[in-house]
């Protein structure tokens, strides 16, 4: 009898569960497809929740729209999700968090994949949007150009990378006191990062994409923020260097110029 009643409880608790996220969702992304991209917000290197929490409360008391999910990556990959239920109203955020976040990008684009296709196959999601800090947007570019399967992932319709240094990290210094996977891949030539330009053929011709950087970024100095010249074409890039010395690279997620400039590439363009 025991046994019947926790799993009648455990029954339960999963019908409440999947209530609770398919009333927080969209209606047309718990329908059979989805209509408006979904916002992705993904970390870069060491980072936590709080990497993009501040935005994205910003964005919620802007009334931008709503943080909807937050995925939980374990270091084994397993994929694990809390909803947030705090209303309907779009557009709808999602973060996604990486407990090793120090994993290389081949890991770490991997566990990107599979919050895409669980995006896919449980909400029908046919579009998103994605954002990422840092080595988040180098991840979220291999993610792109290396999961492409319409049947299992969602189409990414625009890309913005903030602080992404895309020909590395140039401070000899910075590997002295980060050495893990992730940071072999942020190393200039490294095997990782000349892969992400020879699969640049495979970025999607209807890819639209933002590069923010600050000239006061140490991390992801100016020259190799604008290396994603060599990956994106010319016609699908949009670049804007903010002139501010004082705007280091962990600021530039807690920048009000860099909220406005989100919302108007992601949003106003849209309305216009």
């Amino acid at each position: 009898m025991k046994k019947k009643r926790i799993l009648q409880l455990t029954a339960i608790g999963i019908l409440i569960v999947t209530a609770t996220i398919i009333t927080y969702m969209p209606r047309h992304a718990s329908s059979q497809h989805s209509i408006t991209p979904i916002n992705v917000f993904v970390h870069g290197y060491k980072g936590t929740t709080n990497s993009f929490g501040g935005m994205l409360n910003r964005f919620e008391r802007n009334n931008w729209g709503n943080k909807a999910l937050i995925y939980y990556v374990t270091r084994h990959g397993d994929v694990k999700m809390y909803p947030l239920n705090k209303g309907s109203r779009e557009p709808i955020f999602i973060q996604v968090i990486f407990e090793n976040n120090r994993a290389s990008f081949d890991d770490s684009a991997t566990w990107l994949s599979e919050v895409m296709r669980h995006l896919k196959n449980t909400y029908h999601i046919d579009s998103v949007n994605l954002i990422g800090h840092s080595m988040g947007g180098l991840v979220s570019l291999k993610y792109i150009e290396e999961y492409q399967d319409p049947a299992e992932y969602p189409a990414t319709n625009k890309l913005i990378t903030i602080g992404s240094p895309f020909d590395g990290i140039y401070s000899q210094y910075y590997f002295q006191i980060n050495r893990d996977p992730a940071a072999t891949d942020l190393k200039p030539d490294s095997p990782a990062l000349q892969l992400l330009r020879s699969n640049r053929q495979a970025i999607p011709d209807d890819l639209a994409v933002l590069s923010i950087g600050s000239t006061g970024d140490m991390v992801a100095v100016p020259k190799s923020v604008h290396t994603l010249e060599e990956i994106v074409p010319a016609n699908q890039l949009t670049e804007i260097m903010i002139e501010n010395d004082n705007l280091g690279h962990s600021e530039l997620h807690e920048n009000r110029q860099v909220d406005k400039l989100i919302h108007s590439f992601l949003w106003q363009e849209r309305k216009e």
